[in-house]
């Protein structure tokens, strides 16, 4: 039930967030697919790797699931990578890194501020290596014609 949970409100804040960054109407469901999606592997890959890990394969996924709609739907990719990444934002422990700085808990805001620098770039090199995968693939599978030379 609590995994439920989970997948409910990320779709929610992805889908949301779509509404707020101005998406399409049609778009919305996909954005909120991608974030449930992306939220969804962190929660099952956090059990097992550590959470800077599992937030740069989760982004992988939200990128490749992305690069699909944006194919499928004829629409940019960015409207379903930035919806799918809110769930992964550590806004939360910036927030609580900011609070402890302010109570002067230095140790501690350094610490959380450090951890949620590191999620920050892990979540750039996921859509980073979700873009190469993509360009790998379109070059592989995908080749250019040939020029035919006009005599």
């Amino acid at each position: 039930m609590n995994l439920v949970l989970h997948f409910i409100t990320s779709f929610i804040a992805s889908a949301a967030f779509g509404i707020l960054f101005n998406a399409p109407k049609r778009t919305l469901l996909q954005c909120g697919f991608s974030g449930m999606l992306g939220w969804a592997a962190y929660i099952l890959l956090g059990y097992r790797l550590d959470t800077i890990y599992a937030t740069v394969a989760s982004t992988i996924i939200v990128g490749v699931v992305s690069q699909i709609f944006a194919r499928t739907y004829k629409k940019p990719v960015i409207i379903f990578s930035v919806s799918g990444i809110i769930p992964l934002v550590p806004g939360g422990m910036a927030y609580d890194a900011m609070r402890n700085f302010v109570e002067k808990e230095y140790n501690t805001a350094i610490q959380l501020a450090a951890q949620a620098f590191l999620i920050s770039g892990s979540i750039a090199i996921g859509l980073v290596l979700s873009e190469v995968l993509n360009q790998i693939i379109r070059k592989i599978w995908m080749p250019r014609p040939k020029k035919v030379r006009a005599k």
